[in-house]
């Protein structure tokens, strides 16, 4: 985790952040993701029927993959030592790119690509990051996803 002042931010567009450390998907992760969104669609929960299918196995959810990010920003992001909070802002553009197999293990790469100073005290950070998949050359997504910093 990178510790700035807001002030220091501006400066560190173009900042590519150290890689995340891996983590393992798996299937039981796949199947409470599919009870908490209600989406059981076989080639999630079913690892015979999804066997049959040319991928060959299970796969996360695009959403479950997307949603890692919450956790890997834990050690990507920036610790602006003058915050009250951070917020999920959103994103301008997500796409997945490559399916990610059950037992695959996933990691975050990402740079600090923009910084808006919206209103005194308030920036929107823009991440480009994508998430990489063992073994894999395509990353398993791409995305521009935007923080909002509220500085105190």
């Amino acid at each position: 985790m990178n510790t700035v002042k807001s002030s220091e931010l501006p400066g560190m567009v173009g900042h590519q952040l150290e890689p995340t450390e891996w983590f393992l998907i798996t299937q039981e992760q796949i199947n409470e993701f599919a009870d908490i969104t209600l989406d059981h669609q076989y080639i999630h929960t079913d690892p015979e029927r999804a066997a049959t299918t040319p991928l060959g196995s299970t796969i996360a959810h695009g959403f479950l993959v997307l949603s890692m990010l919450s956790h890997f920003s834990h050690s990507f992001g920036f610790t602006v030592t003058d915050s009250v909070m951070g917020l999920n802002y959103g994103f301008d553009k997500v796409r997945f790119l490559t399916p990610v197999k059950t037992g695959s293990k996933v990691r975050t790469h990402a740079t600090l690509s923009e910084v808006t100073e919206k209103t005194a005290g308030r920036y929107l950070l823009r991440y480009t990051v994508s998430i990489e998949t063992g073994g894999e050359n395509t990353p398993a997504l791409i995305a521009d996803w935007l923080v909002m910093v509220v500085c105190g």
